[in-house]
């Protein structure tokens, strides 16, 4: 697969990373439930397969996601060799508390429950929901921890991971991050990223694109799917899917493939992260990624009408 270098870590990434967050049972953000059975297999699966680079979180599932897949690593005797496992800091749920303290707390949890010692990658996450930005961004806050970890060895990499565009671009001028996860902003529904990308590869900051098929509906279709970025759709978000597939349909690819390519043919995009909820995912996943789309098919897009509004002002949070 092709790899991207993450600036002088030493760190190579594949452009497709398997997210975690719905193998944590995540039924309030995804519409369904993974019992620790399927989330296991899943993960061996992932495992043997070729694309050596997982993204999970402390949060996803209440913590469940990190046990699933430590489960998964202790009966494998320890992590893959040349495997890349990117995993976020967060804050305290019920307080929603972001200190040094909760950063730290936050990390010893994970790795305990991933049975891993470092990570690769670490990113801030979701500094939007806490209770008070400046515990992150002041000197001695949650931020200056994370550099400290990666200057402990603790992880080779650190990012940022978040949706708030407005809270993004200003810490990405401050900080020196390696890398960065967006998600559900750069989709062929929606596309108020573009210019946090472009300022993050004016920095050398690498890129991982998250939620290409907008929370399932691109990938499950919408005769099988009922939300759009978790939540509900809107007027606008039907006659977008409507025009997405009637357009696939015309040309006879899938739209998987379509909502998919769109992320990885961004010569900006380092890593495109794909939600994966059981085994038979990762070859239909992967079959996407190299489905042939014309080129016909990829000037009507540009003219398929899409959004540069924040895709989830009317969410209601929830870890589960």
């Amino acid at each position: 697969m092709k790899k991207t270098r993450i600036g002088n870590t030493g760190i190579e990434v594949p452009d497709l990373c398997f997210g975690t967050s719905v193998l944590g049972d995540m039924p309030n953000t995804y519409g369904y439930r993974v019992d620790e059975k399927r989330a296991v297999e899943t993960m061996h699966a992932i495992f043997d397969g070729p694309v050596n680079f997982i993204d999970t979180s402390r949060n996803y599932g209440s913590g469940l996601s990190e046990e699933r897949i430590g489960i998964a690593i202790r009966e494998r005797g320890g992590l893959p060799e040349g495997f890349v496992v990117s995993t976020k800091l967060d804050r305290d749920m019920e307080s929603l508390g972001f200190d040094a303290d909760r950063a730290r707390k936050s990390l010893e949890e994970s790795l305990t429950a991933l049975n891993l010692d470092r990570v690769q990658i670490l990113h801030l996450h979701d500094p939007e929901h806490c209770r008070d930005l400046d515990e992150i961004t002041r000197k001695g806050g949650s931020l200056d921890e994370l550099f400290r970890m990666k200057e402990e060895g603790l992880a080779d990499a650190v990012g940022i991971a978040m949706g708030a565009l407005h809270i993004m671009m200003p810490l990405l001028e401050d900080w020196p991050f390696d890398a960065l996860i967006n998600h559900n902003r750069y989709t062929l529904l929606n596309r108020s990223a573009n210019e946090l990308f472009d300022s993050a590869r004016e920095r050398s900051i690498a890129i991982f694109n998250a939620a290409p098929f907008v929370g399932g509906m691109l990938a499950k279709g919408s005769a099988n799917a009922s939300m759009v970025t978790y939540q509900e759709p809107t007027e606008r978000d039907w006659s977008q899917i409507r025009e997405i597939e009637s357009a696939c349909a015309s040309h006879g690819v899938s739209t998987g493939a379509l909502a998919l390519q769109f992320s990885t043919r961004d010569d900006r995009i380092a890593s495109t992260i794909v939600g994966i909820s059981k085994p038979e995912r990762i070859q239909q996943t992967l079959e996407w990624a190299s489905e042939s789309v014309p080129e016909s098919l990829w000037r009507e897009v540009e003219n398929f009408d899409y959004s540069t509004e924040d895709p989830e002002a009317r969410r209601v949070y929830s870890p589960d």
